[in-house]
């Protein structure tokens, strides 16, 4: 494995050097027990130059182990624990991604692909909101989160550990197609946030953003003012976001129609490389997402 890995730092520059070789010091890698289809590979407490160590979940798709001359294109998804096995999931609910994937290879809708989840830490709110949309660049006063500190947003730090530590590490050890058209992004509530701001700040590593049940009111829609100046080549690129109508969702239908029109003014077709849809009753939740997962990761990873 060391190996392989200082080879791709070659092909991909030498400043990735040390990031990549602090990579590899991770814990126990096993096969996580979730009853998932496919194969779920856990790779305990991975490290960081960047930001605190994190289980990472890597899921294989059926077939990965006979298909040996395949490669797959790969989705980084935020809260991970909440994606395989309900065990570890936020109230006991999780998205069942191995269930939709499946069903949706199956149908045709996708083609086989490696998704990479990265749980969250006690620093989520930190690593989640968008750090250069944010004056000052702490969560104190920004609307729309809890926080009296003024704990720093460290979610720069958090793109540098999954595009410099993590992803060359996943290329190095699984068959990926590692190019922008074959990387995809995406989380829920916070996790929409940095999932856009994935996009915008790598637009040469990231193709598509799913952004489900975007918290747009954290700081009060300045992400959006952010994404004025901020997205991508809408020629290259592509962008999901949805929403409900129930609990916290039913904030956000004004704020997602202030994005859809950023969006729209920056060059994006809806229906073509541009999705919004409103999901009349759901709420927010890791219910509402696993019933929903199949249409963003369709659009995501269509064929």
């Amino acid at each position: 494995m060391k190996t392989a890995l200082c080879v791709l730092i070659l092909l991909s520059g030498i400043h990735l050097l040390i990031p990549v070789l602090l990579a590899q010091s991770t814990g126990p890698v096993w096969t996580a027990r979730t009853g998932a289809t496919g194969t779920v590979e856990r790779h305990g407490q991975f490290r960081s130059a960047f930001v605190d160590a994190r289980n990472v979940d890597v899921w294989l798709p059926p077939g990965y182990e006979q298909e040996t001359g395949r490669r797959y294109p790969v989705l980084y998804m935020h809260d991970g624990q909440n994606l395989f096995d309900p065990g570890l999931s936020y109230a006991g609910v999780d998205w069942d991604i191995d269930g939709a994937m499946t069903r949706l290879i199956a149908e045709g809708k996708t083609g086989p692909a490696i998704v990479v989840g990265i749980w969250n830490t006690p620093k989520r709110l930190a690593e989640y909101m968008p750090q250069k949309a944010v004056p000052g660049g702490n969560l104190a006063g920004v609307p729309g989160i809890s926080r009296e500190s003024a704990e720093p947003i460290v979610s720069d730090n958090y793109l540098k550990f999954l595009v410099t530590e993590l992803k060359p590490f996943v290329d190095a050890r699984y068959r990926t197609l590692p190019g922008r058209p074959h990387t995809s992004i995406m989380g829920s509530s916070m996790g929409g946030l940095i999932s856009i701001y994935a996009l915008c700040e790598y637009p040469g590593v990231f193709g598509a953003a799913g952004c489900v049940s975007t918290h747009w009111p954290a700081g009060d829609g300045i992400v959006i003012e952010y994404l004025r100046t901020h997205l991508p080549d809408p020629q290259t690129h592509r962008v999901y976001f949805d929403y409900g109508t129930a609990t916290l969702d039913a904030l956000y239908e004004p704020f997602q129609r202030r994005a859809d029109e950023v969006v729209k003014k920056a060059g994006f077709t809806e229906g073509i490389n541009w999705v919004t849809r409103k999901f009349e009753g759901a709420e927010h939740s890791e219910k509402s997402w696993r019933e929903r997962a199949g249409i963003p990761l369709a659009f995501l990873l269509q064929p």
